[in-house]
């Protein structure tokens, strides 16, 4: 992890350069604000990682000396069946044409939302794939 906070933090020291180089020569507020924003999302990732890395333990792609073999390994648990985030994928679309259209597609948005979401949450605590 300390790798992975370390190159955050550098792509966050170069995207305030080039926020800097680009607000100074461009005037243009939009893309300056825009590299800015960059440079802070970048750097709270990178915080993220570091804070982290000192706090548990030090894994394969922190040593030079490491092959691939020492990163083998479960990685989480996915669900490989779950029709959840295809819900929330179509109640974030229309949310978002709510911007655009109208504040009243909302309405229609918030529920498939909430059915998605409460669904992804507890999909494991019902039905045959119960474990709990």
């Amino acid at each position: 992890m300390k790798i992975q906070g370390r190159m955050f933090i550098w792509l966050a020291l170069f995207i305030l350069v080039m926020a800097i180089v680009y607000g100074v020569w461009s005037k243009e507020a939009a893309g300056t604000t825009a590299l800015f924003m960059a440079f802070g999302l970048s750097i709270m990732i990178g915080y993220y990682l570091a804070f982290t890395a000192r706090r548990v333990d030090a894994g394969a792609q922190d040593n030079k000396n490491a092959d691939v073999a020492d990163d083998a390994g479960e990685l989480g648990f996915f669900s490989p069946h779950s029709w959840q985030p295809l819900s929330l994928g179509i109640g974030g679309a229309l949310a978002f044409m709510g911007v655009i259209f109208g504040w009243w597609l909302m309405f229609f948005s918030a529920p498939i939302i909430m059915v998605g979401l409460f669904g992804w949450v507890f999909e494991y605590y019902r039905g045959e794939n119960a474990n709990q």
